[in-house]
């Protein structure tokens, strides 16, 4: 009998073995590592990335690199001329830090510069007037009137100055390289370039992207003019390689001979900030993220505080109850956004109520378990007193140290404006901030106090880079999207599948995703949501409307100290990327 029994868990555990091995329980397969990762929207990128590990640096060091060298790889979105937020973790210190090096508006813009009116105003406007048309004067979106101060170089620099170990040129020695020598041209690259009229309207542009007129051809070979020296004096001379000397100069100069509005003392005074992340505990877990100016991390921490509220688990994750509570709790989410957050140097953010239990509960009782609601039935928060072409990556090291940026040229390369003789491709991130302010015959962020613009203000952004940390206190999960408005419908897809689903990365990552803001529209879909959902969604009062894919996840899923990483399938040359025990 015993010997019977010994087989039978013998060939019991080749059976399992076998299945195991051969029987993928999913199509989507995340890399696997007990060292260090890296996942960014570019793989040339997350290679130098793991360079970086392997040349001893720290996760801080990688990000810095991965984050210079998508200014080659991924120009519209990757950048020098923008900004963003990073989320830090240093495991010996077991502390997260937020550093906020969003763009910030010129110190010396005003309604009438940023949208030439007469200078015989006889007065100064606090905001513009009801009936003004600002279609008429092409609202700061492209050329140089659109761009806000770049905080990219200062924000990667002071992460490095307070968490890195290598030396800077060091770091930066393989994004020169790369620089100099220039990438293949994708078809992705291509295509990009094509659908992008801004950068016909800008000389330098012009003269980089294309030739002889025609977007640069797939497999040509793409070099910046001017980039790998850029990147050069900033490894060189830290900050003031970019913020001072031959960077700034040029900087200036183009600003000058264009209409720009920035100054030296921009230049000279921008600084991050590092402050401290926000934070919700959802079913035992905590979930980190970006704090004000960042309103996706207000957004997918009320859309998670109120679905805690909620036993997902018992539904499956493609079951129609499930699409309608994520979508009422990300309309919440957004209106919750609307009005009150801002750059909190300029507005006094009241976070402490937005997401107070007092706010989620009043939000969560507007839920109608069996009826879509209505967007009059969600109210702001009252207080007495956006593009898609972001990009995210997430970091690991060996000893445990994480990273989670995400940082963003506005639209798809930004204003479309390159900087003469430097590479630098400039944001559009002025037409983030509110113009019309107070105009109470409006609804929504296109009115928001907390967003309204002054000199110097960073706008309010939907970025949000997420860190979670499980029971024990253990980082679980480091993710992150770009997508504007739809970043933190992305991001909760992911983690709900995680947690509430205990799906892997990969799955989690190809759910279907779905997005409904407050108050413009129902809900925006991705194509791959089954029919009978779309119908029974329709049936309780949702207005359903196809969109293109949202988003793109760059996620690290850590699960016993084994790290699973995986890049969005929705944008083509991701990758994650792990580092090989020597």
């Amino acid at each position: 009998m015993q010997t019977i029994k010994f087989y039978l868990i013998f060939f019991l555990s080749l059976y399992l073995e076998s299945r195991s091995y051969i029987d993928y329980e999913s199509p989507y397969h995340p890399v696997v590592g007990t060292e260090g990762m890296v996942a960014s929207q570019n793989y040339l990128s997350s290679e130098i990335g793991v360079e970086i590990l392997n040349k001893g640096g720290n996760a801080v060091d990688a990000a810095v690199a991965v984050g210079f060298s998508l200014a080659a790889t991924l120009p519209r979105a990757g950048n020098l001329g923008g900004g963003g937020f990073m989320l830090v973790y240093i495991k010996e210190k077991d502390e997260i830090f937020f550093i906020d090096y969003r763009s910030s508006s010129p110190l010396n813009s005003n309604l009438e510069n940023i949208f030439d009116l007469s200078s015989n105003s006889t007065k100064k406007l606090e905001s513009l007037p009801k009936n003004f048309d600002e279609d008429k004067y092409e609202l700061v979106n492209t050329g140089y009137k659109a761009s806000a101060v770049p905080g990219t170089v200062a924000g990667l620099l002071e992460a490095h100055k307070q968490f890195g170990k290598l030396a800077l040129q060091e770091i930066l020695e393989p994004v020169i390289k790369q620089a100099k020598e220039g990438i293949t041209v994708t078809y992705d690259l291509h295509k990009a370039i094509e659908s992008t009229p801004r950068l016909e309207f800008d000389k330098e542009s012009r003269n980089i992207y294309f030739e002889n007129n025609k977007p640069l051809k797939e497999n040509s070979i793409f070099i910046v003019p001017g980039l790998a020296n850029t990147i050069t004096l900033i490894a060189e001379n830290g900050r003031d390689g970019f913020y001072k000397g031959e960077t700034a100069e040029k900087i200036l100069a183009a600003m000058k001979n264009n209409g720009g509005l920035f100054s030296k003392e921009d230049l000279d005074s921008y600084k991050p900030y590092i402050r401290a992340p926000i934070v919700a505990n959802y079913r035992g877990n905590k979930v980190f993220t970006a704090g004000p100016p960042s309103g996706g991390g207000v957004t997918l921490l009320t859309a998670l505080n109120i679905l805690d509220k909620y036993n997902l688990s018992k539904y499956q994750s493609n079951s129609t109850i499930t699409y309608h509570l994520i979508s009422e709790a990300i309309r919440r989410g957004h209106n919750n956004r609307s009005s009150e957050v801002g750059d909190p140097i300029y507005y006094d953010v009241p976070l402490n109520q937005l997401l107070s239990n007092e706010r989620i509960k009043e939000l969560a009782s507007s839920i109608n378990l069996k009826k879509a609601s209505k967007a009059s039935t969600v109210k702001p928060i009252e207080v007495i007193n956006e593009s898609r072409d972001t990009t995210h990556y997430s970091i690991i090291d060996s000893d445990g140290n994480a990273v989670s940026n995400t940082y963003t040229l506005g639209a798809s390369f930004g204003s479309g404006v390159t900087i003469p003789g430097t590479g630098i491709l400039m944001n559009n991130q002025m037409n983030n901030l509110v113009y019309k302010s107070g105009d109470v015959s409006k609804i929504g962020r296109s009115v928001s106090p907390g967003n309204k613009f002054q000199p110097g203000k960073r706008p309010m952004s939907t970025m949000a880079p997420v860190m979670v940390f499980d029971k024990e206190d253990r980082l679980s999960l480091i993710t992150g999207s770009p997508g504007g408005s739809y970043i933190p419908a992305a991001i909760l897809r992911v983690v709900s599948g995680v947690i509430d689903f205990d799906l892997s990365i990969g799955d989690a990552t190809m759910l279907p995703r779905v997005h409904k803001d407050w108050p413009y529209r129902g809900i925006d879909y991705e194509k791959t949501l089954s029919s009978d959902i779309l119908y029974n969604l329709n049936r309780i009062g949702h207005k359903t409307e196809a969109n293109k894919t949202m988003g793109s996840t760059q996620s690290i899923h850590i699960v016993n100290g084994v790290n699973y990483g995986f890049a969005d399938l929705r944008r083509p040359n991701s990758a994650a990327v792990k580092q090989i025990a020597k």
